[in-house]
């Protein structure tokens, strides 16, 4: 059974940065996609940032680009999301997310059927 454990969340001002940490245990194969998903109160939950654990291969939300980065580091299996120039609507718990799925180099992660949750870390962006 594969579990996930997020840390890093906080609250910062407008255009601040934080990390948040995905640490992954129980790992039956070496082949996930791992993604970060958000909700916010009274919204539904929406994907963030999503990459494979072999083929790599990020894909953000549209409005997280050039302002989020995923990135992992398989010897410690961990996933991480540097989340810079933050927004008060950047506000919601955001949770880490697997699936186990083979990948083609030239493909991508999505935000469908996540299997394995987190129990999620906060992140409040005040103006």
């Amino acid at each position: 059974q594969v579990q996930l454990v997020e840390s890093g969340g906080g609250s910062v001002q407008a255009g601040g940065s934080l990390r948040l940490s995905c640490a992954a245990s129980g790992y039956t194969s070496s082949s996930y996609c791992m993604g970060w998903f958000r909700q916010a109160p009274g919204k539904q939950r929406e994907g963030v940032a999503a990459m494979h654990t072999i083929v790599g291969n990020p894909y953000y939300a549209d409005s997280v680009k050039g302002r989020f980065t995923v990135s992992q580091d398989n010897a410690k299996n961990t996933l991480f999301l540097q989340m810079t120039s933050l927004k008060p609507e950047d506000t919601a718990m955001y949770y880490c997310a697997a699936k186990r799925v083979y990948l083609g180099v030239y493909d991508r992660c999505d935000f469908r059927d996540y299997a394995y949750w987190g129990q999620g870390t906060q992140v409040t962006v005040s103006s």
